[in-house]
């Protein structure tokens, strides 16, 4: 019987890896970090975050796609969504002959052409239960790529809804890894989740859970977070047990708050011995995205004159890191070299957290005088990327650089 279901990719790792390489490395970017993550050029002094792109887990789920083109070459292959938040990533796969399939707006999925003779690639997010045994059923080969600190959360969810606890999870429940994380308390009956967005929206949780004055009614909680919870979640049975969790991708000194508040808002309203049987939190953001963000906080502790982060304007961890930047210093996330205007002098960026919020241009943005600029990327943006953006900079200034960046877009 024919194999159907991939995890550990099909051993064409090290041939693949020159491919990859050449079409996502920078040698600008090794240059930088080759020398301690500081260079000169010109007036500008260029600083580079110690931690920075493609994570182990992006960088796994890059190699399955490639090898999956390679392995099937004769059939069709389909992708669930986006195999990451980068579109240049995603363009390339389009370039291979990999066919899209994005979601409806309600983030359900439409798998009626697929064929047991097609291959699916499952994303580094994953995808919710319900859809991985849709594919099952179909009897498509499927390569799943979903990264394993995803996994790490799937299994305490699973866990807290074997428990009878339900997960409060903070995340964005509009994006692919809260679907399916949130699915995975479908695996054992009763199970219940409740997704929060922000400390903003978990002070009415906080607030609901101690019975603090003005607090929501058990109706008006419902509606609030009638998307955003399990169906038939009714807050005075199912906020009895609580596990917390997060999307793998958030501020993490934010998830860290909401399970705090959580457990202060158990402790007011039914005492702490209450609270040590009733509540559970574990740290669930991966190590990358941690290591990311304490390399910024690092790096904010004597900021840049002027710090660019590049990465999809749909990427959560690169929205955070954005947002921490912005806390110290002139901060501009933009999603590619693209939005750097070589003639004009021009940025286009994104200045809001949402992923919806619109660009916005300066032409004012850079220093006359010589200055320091901070550099990052997302845990999916890979580095030729990163050294495009680097480039423009460097020629509007009229600074030239040496070989190791020939055949870079600029």
């Amino acid at each position: 019987m024919e194999q159907t279901y991939f995890r550990k990719g099909f051993g064409l790792k090290a041939e693949l890896r020159p491919l990859i390489d050449a079409e996502y490395q920078s040698g600008l970017v090794e240059r930088i970090r080759s020398r301690g993550y500081t260079d000169q050029f010109g007036d500008v002094q260029v600083q580079l975050a110690q931690e920075f792109g493609f994570c182990y887990g992006v960088d796994r789920a890059v190699d399955y796609a490639y090898e999956t083109v390679h392995k099937f070459p004769d059939r069709s292959i389909h992708l669930v969504g986006e195999i990451i938040h980068n579109p240049h990533v995603n363009a390339r796969l389009t370039e291979m002959g990999v066919s899209f399939i994005y979601p409806e707006e309600d983030g359900t999925f439409d798998f009626s052409e697929l064929t047991p003779e097609d291959v699916v690639i499952l994303p580094a997010f994953g995808v919710t239960l319900h859809d991985f045994e849709e594919l099952r059923k179909i009897g498509s080969i499927l390569v799943d790529t979903t990264c394993g600190s995803v996994l790490v959360v799937w299994k305490r969810v699973e866990k807290y809804a074997k428990d009878g606890f339900t997960a409060v999870i903070h995340g964005k429940y509009t994006h692919e890894e809260s679907r399916a994380t949130a699915s995975q308390v479908n695996k054992h009956e009763g199970g219940r989740y409740l997704i929060v967005r922000d400390m903003a929206e978990g002070e009415l949780l906080f607030d609901y859970i101690a019975k603090r004055p003005g607090h929501l009614s058990r109706e008006a909680f419902i509606q609030h977070f009638e998307k955003k919870a399990s169906p038939g979640f009714d807050p005075d049975v199912d906020l009895e047990y609580i596990g917390v969790a997060n999307q793998t991708t958030m501020l993490s000194s934010e998830s860290l708050a909401i399970g705090w508040k959580v457990h202060e808002a158990m402790v007011e309203a039914f005492g702490e011995e209450h609270a040590s049987t009733h509540f559970r939190s574990f740290g669930t953001i991966c190590s990358a995205t941690q290591e990311r963000q304490d390399a910024i906080k690092e790096m904010m502790e004597d900021p840049p004159e002027v710090m660019l982060v590049i990465g999809g304007y749909n990427s959560s961890n690169t929205n955070h890191l954005a947002h921490l930047c912005r806390q110290h210093t002139a901060t501009f996330h933009v999603e590619d070299a693209s939005c750097i205007d070589v003639s004009t002098g021009q940025i286009r960026h994104k200045i809001e957290l949402s992923p919806d919020a619109p660009e916005v241009c300066d032409d004012t943005w850079l220093p006359e005088g010589p200055f320091r600029l901070g550099l990052t990327a997302g845990a999916s943006t890979p580095n030729n990327k990163i050294g495009e953006a680097l480039l423009r900079v460097l020629k509007i200034r009229g600074i030239e650089v040496g070989p190791e960046v020939d055949g870079a877009v600029v």
